[in-house]
């Protein structure tokens, strides 16, 4: 799987929670979850379960305080994908 893929997939995931949601139209790995796509704190936990089942893996609250850009989440996707 490539980040691309990784990245698509996340687009998907979080774009239930984005408002604006022509904010996903130009989404790149530098966008913060919270900040730039305005995804409401409370979801991030949402989006993490939603990771979860959609990749089958556990993300341990120290990873989610690193999720905070587009980039990052996708590099946590890539550790856990790779330790299973």
């Amino acid at each position: 799987m490539t980040r691309e893929q990784i990245k698509d997939e996340l687009k998907g995931i979080i774009g239930d929670y984005v408002p604006e949601k022509e904010l996903l139209e130009s989404l790149s790995e530098e966008h913060e979850l919270i900040g730039d796509l305005k995804i409401n704190s409370a979801h991030i936990v949402d989006i993490v379960l939603d990771i979860e089942d959609k990749y089958d893996i556990m993300i341990e609250d120290e990873a989610i305080g690193k999720m905070g850009t587009v980039g990052e989440s996708i590099d946590i996707i890539f550790q856990k994908l790779d330790s299973k």
